[in-house]
């Protein structure tokens, strides 16, 4: 590895995942680094990716984006979960939600009183006890300082891309129009040491940041990092999008609702509706995903449907040599729990807290690897749960996901929940014990046993336990107003 100091970070590309690294490396990292984003307008972003979860509050809080102003700027709603239609099963539906369900107490895990209590009679639905669960269903939001829910936004991409832009440039950051027609390496190192633009323009740098998408221009095409093909665990390798006027007020939670050989989503902000159909090609063709959309949306089309093709799976090194890759060049998670964003996040973070000021060494190289190779094979076991344990078997698609051979680690977790009622968070693992708690019993999955120190509780005891959890959640989301009353007081688009 070679140890010079590092002076000039060049970004390739801009959408989402580069203009979230040069808003967060000039704002936090900037007085020290000449920061350079190259982007062209004539290279269309994704731009679908308009769900978040909460994790994105705090890395604005370190970039100390004003949430009013943002919101109003991206026409963003609030989100405080995912409501899952049709995946356990067709016409049966449960809320993945964000926040805590119950108390916990330091042995067991709230799931296992509960666990007991429904074989009393006396617990209700698990949801019944997280007050974010609940406040979505019932339509109800607000931002309570200390004692509020966990939530998140849903945005428009294109317009969250442009807000960081002058956030960026304001820090420092410089952006360069142009297409990158060359990548100059040097013959020894192998490390990037420039690009030329279409126009002629060479661009030179220390640190390159690859946010060319799904080419992975710099990570793959010029380094031929490698690729871990995921798809025949996630098979869907398809998407279509298209926006539609908004027709009712927004529910402050994403739809997934599941379709014959995929799933659909639908997302509100506050001045149109985002909709999707996440599919497998091998089930269902490109027009057939575009009739399954057009017949599944709600208000006038604002858009021509446009299909993207990816493949899930994950660059093998994130980081090589000098090329970070971060957004879509480093991999693909299909976006079924809105973890794409959350990635970025975490690639820009773990790149600051291990930034080579003095070179590239390949301690910093290798940690930051083996981080994100675990983070996203923890996330990806948690997407491959909604589709392995389901009920549905009525169509191929179904009967493929139900039967697949899934990864080990994954196949640990589902059996220890299901024999033990258990579940233990891996460490700097996304999803916490109550998101996996949620879908596994909202896809069916019911534990044979509880643990037994819920048994030095005798069942009046329970009884009221249970009671008391429920009545503070039916008091806190009493005292909420609205969502759409919430966001007109907050946080309304002046595009409205």
């Amino acid at each position: 590895m070679e140890h010079n100091k590092i002076k000039k970070v060049v970004i390739a590309g801009g959408g989402t995942a580069g203009w979230m690294a040069a808003s967060a490396l000039s704002r936090l990292l900037g007085k020290t680094l000449d920061i350079t984003l190259i982007e062209s307008d004539e290279i269309p972003t994704v731009g679908v990716g308009e769900a978040t979860i909460p994790t994105l509050l705090t890395f604005h809080e370190l970039l100390k984006i004003n949430e009013k102003e943002f919101m109003a700027a991206v026409n963003g709603t609030f989100k405080l979960g995912i409501s899952f239609e049709n995946w356990r099963d067709v016409n049966e539906d449960y809320i993945h939600s964000f926040g805590f369900t119950g108390k916990d107490c330091w042995a067991a895990g709230f799931q296992h009183f509960w666990l007991k209590g429904k074989k009393l009679g006396i617990s209700e639905e698990f949801g019944e006890y997280c007050s974010e669960l609940v406040a979505s269903r019932e339509n109800k939001f607000a931002v309570v300082p200390n004692q509020g829910l966990n939530y998140a936004y849903h945005i428009d991409a294109g317009l969250y891309a442009k807000y960081l832009r002058g956030i960026a440039e304001a820090s420092g950051a410089k952006r360069v129009e142009g297409k990158i027609s060359e990548v100059g390496t040097d013959h020894d190192s192998g490390f990037v040491e420039h690009v030329m633009l279409a126009s002629g323009r060479k661009i030179e740098g220390d640190l390159f940041i690859d946010c060319t998408g799904f080419r992975g221009l710099l990570i793959e095409q010029t380094l031929h990092t490698g690729y871990d093909d995921w798809s025949h665990w996630l098979p869907c390798d398809s998407a279509v999008a298209v926006q539609t006027k908004t027709v009712s007020e927004p529910v402050p939670y994403t739809r997934s609702i599941a379709r014959d050989a995929g799933w659909q989503w639908r997302i509100p902000l506050q001045n149109r509706v985002g909709n999707g159909l996440v599919f497998c090609s091998r089930y269902l063709s490109d027009d057939e995903a575009i009739s399954t959309l057009k017949d599944n949306i709600e208000g006038e089309t604002i858009t021509e449907p446009r299909v993207i093709k990816f493949r899930t799976g994950t660059r093998r090194k994130h980081w090589n040599k000098n090329v970070v890759a971060m957004g879509l060049s480093s991999g693909f998670i299909e976006p079924l729990e809105s973890t794409s964003i959350h990635l970025i996040q975490r690639s820009i973070i773990r790149l600051m807290q291990m930034f080579p000021y003095d070179g590239i060494r390949e301690p910093d190289v290798n940690e930051f690897n083996a981080q994100m190779k675990y983070e996203v094979e923890h996330t990806r076991d948690f997407i491959v749960l909604h589709y392995n344990v389901t009920n549905r078997s009525d169509t191929h698609f179904w009967r493929h996901c139900s039967n697949m051979q899934i990864p080990e680690s994954l196949q640990h977790r589902i059996d220890l929940f299901k024999e033990t009622g258990r579940v233990f968070k891996v460490p700097t693992e996304l999803f916490g014990e109550n998101s996996w708690v949620q879908v596994m019993l909202g896809q069916g999955l019911m534990p044979e046993q509880y643990h037994p120190i819920v048994n030095m509780m005798n069942d009046e005891e329970l009884k009221r336990f249970l009671h008391d959890i429920k009545e503070n959640v039916t008091r806190t989301v009493g005292q909420l107003p609205s969502h759409q009353r919430f966001i007109d007081h907050y946080c309304k688009s002046p595009n409205m």
